[in-house]
């Protein structure tokens, strides 16, 4: 497990785009894996626990005194796949 978190940089798309995005890059990192999500879609702070919650993925909570809106989450070592083309959707 690195001690250091992995920063992605989602800038302003939109949470489903996002987690697409996000769902790609987890799927090559080792479980406990932290990372650092930035994302300035307003709906991430109620998307992304839910979908940690959906998936099984960590969620930690929002980076306080991040120059951006920027999210943790620890990568799970048994998460739960989602539909290919709907990070909303179990497989």
């Amino acid at each position: 497990m690195s001690s250091d978190p992995v920063v992605i940089d989602g800038g302003d798309r939109s949470c489903v785009r996002l987690l697409l995005e996000l769902r790609g890059h987890i799927a090559g990192l080792v479980p406990g894996t932290v990372i650092h999500l930035i994302a300035g879609d307003p709906a991430a702070p109620i998307d992304l626990p839910a979908w940690c919650h959906l998936t099984g993925h960590t969620y930690l909570g929002p980076l306080d005194g991040a120059a951006s809106p920027t999210y943790a989450l620890r990568v799970a070592a048994d998460a739960r796949a989602t539909a290919p083309e709907s990070p909303w959707r179990p497989r």
